[in-house]
């Protein structure tokens, strides 16, 4: 039995509490065909499980909120079960897709069973194929999902062998024995959190520069409660997501940021705010500085650490400025608050909360958690995380990965949300909606689109 961070719990929670939300990520890869068979496609996930025990693995609930949530192995796991095939409805393209990725994204996962599902999608022009890859956000973050290709598929035309499986499932503890070890890791809570304050204090100097910084990066984040300028990008949403995408070249993104001296991080966040500023003048809205507060997740990983199966992220809350007409200005705008968030020490204040809650009973962080969703909140708009993804081709039983778009979750009357993703020279956004409210989701897309070209143009006479 292997305890949840509070981090990743908090992603069970948050759908516990919010009826609304359905907080699987995804991705999906369009391959060369032809599509494998089913029982082909079956064996060739089996033959990896080894290498991803989480994939063997269901939540268990602690009675009370003793403490988070566990995993504990499930010795029932049917790979069939896990392996869903569908067809897009004809004649196969974009729309068609989308549609279907957003169809099986509003539903919700089985926490019966291990928290994954790949789903085989047929149908597609020239006899190409899809994957959807949805693993619940409480099994992965962006850095570790996206590892998920390079552990489950391979690197070149030529497919692995099936790695050796001598997996023995571990007995499941009981109600009296999950509770009982709930008790004693209770009783432990007192002498870890004093240990780790003993080694804060041993280290004065290092205390004193944790406390200011910390200092800083509290007094930044409660800026964020401050509530947004009132628009239509937020409000109450249903069970039901809208989905679509546009790709731009990876190249034409780093020629804008060696141009204008930003990141490519930078870059994406400009053409998303582009993308807003589009959608808010489309619905006859007058885009204001402080319209648009976006969550971006910061990933906290050290060199080494891709592969491992959890949340390690932290998080920034700046506003997208899309009140700035000029693309460059914009871009410009958006390095300016990233540089001036990372400096403030927002990350570094919400890494120490997460690393806290580790020190703290469960029930009091469960309690904050449900107490968060019971208030509506006014302070966010949108979800926007970009994640590198392979550099060099995937392969799926020999057939060669074309493309890969990102799917992010949304939820708390977060309307829209951006992932982005590159892979080759393809850099990808995928864009989510709420069924109900984001009916106009393309002209999101659009916008993003449209936000990038400008910069390519502004970068070539530049």
């Amino acid at each position: 039995m292997e305890q949840m961070t509070p981090l990743s719990a908090s992603f069970l929670q948050i759908e516990d509490e919010d009826r609304t939300a359905t907080l699987a990520i995804a991705s999906i890869a369009v391959f060369e065909g032809p599509a494998p068979d089913h029982e082909e496609f079956v064996a060739f996930i089996t033959g990896r499980l080894p290498l991803v025990p989480r994939f063997r693995q269901k939540v268990r609930q602690v009675p009370f909120d003793l403490a988070a949530p566990a995993w504990v192995d499930d010795p029932d796991t049917d790979v069939g079960w896990h392996v869903r095939r569908t067809a897009v409805a004809p004649p196969g393209g974009p729309d068609e897709l989308d549609a279907l990725i957003g169809r099986v994204m509003s539903q919700r996962m089985d926490r019966r069973r291990p928290l994954w599902e790949y789903w085989v999608v047929e149908g597609l022009p020239d006899g190409q194929w899809a994957i959807i890859q949805k693993v619940h956000h409480c099994v992965v973050d962006g850095v570790s999902g996206t590892e998920l290709y390079h552990v489950v598929f391979d690197s070149s035309p030529e497919p692995r062998a099936p790695v050796a499986d001598d997996w023995v499932p571990a007995p499941a503890p009981g109600l009296l024995g999950i509770t009982a070890q709930a008790v004693r890791d209770l009783a432990a809570v007192p002498g870890a959190a004093a240990r780790a304050a003993g080694a804060l204090l041993s280290a004065p100097r290092e205390l004193a520069e944790l406390a200011v910084q910390t200092g800083r990066g509290a007094l930044t984040l409660g800026s964020a409660l401050r509530p947004v300028a009132s628009s239509t990008l937020y409000g109450p949403i249903g069970r039901q997501r809208r989905y679509t995408a546009t790709t731009v070249s990876l190249s034409d993104v780093r020629a804008i940021k060696s141009a204008f001296g930003s990141t490519v991080n930078d870059v994406a966040l400009a053409a998303v705010s582009g993308g807003f500023r589009a959608l808010l003048l489309s619905r006859g809205e007058v885009p204001d500085a402080t319209t648009v507060r976006t969550l971006v997740p910061v990933s906290l990983r050290q060199s080494g650490e891709e592969s491992i199966l959890d949340n390690r992220i932290s998080m920034l809350l700046p506003y997208l400025p899309v009140d700035v007409v000029d693309p460059v200005a914009r871009l410009r705008e958006v390095r300016r608050r990233i540089l001036d968030a990372a400096m403030s020490g927002e990350v570094e204040f919400a890494s120490r909360l997460t690393v806290m809650a580790r020190y703290e009973p469960f029930l009091p962080v469960a309690l904050g958690v449900r107490l968060a969703f019971h208030v509506p909140q006014r302070q966010l708009v949108t979800v926007t995380t970009n994640v590198p993804g392979p550099r060099t081709p995937v392969y799926a039983l020999g057939r060669r990965c074309l493309s890969i778009t990102p799917y992010v979750p949304i939820a708390n009357r977060m309307r829209f949300g951006v992932a982005m993703f590159s892979y080759l020279d393809h850099f990808a956004f995928g864009v989510t909606g709420d069924f109900d409210s984001a009916a106009d989701i393309d002209v999101l897309a659009d916008g993003i689109a449209d936000s990038v070209a400008e910069l390519v143009e502004e970068a070539g006479e530049h």
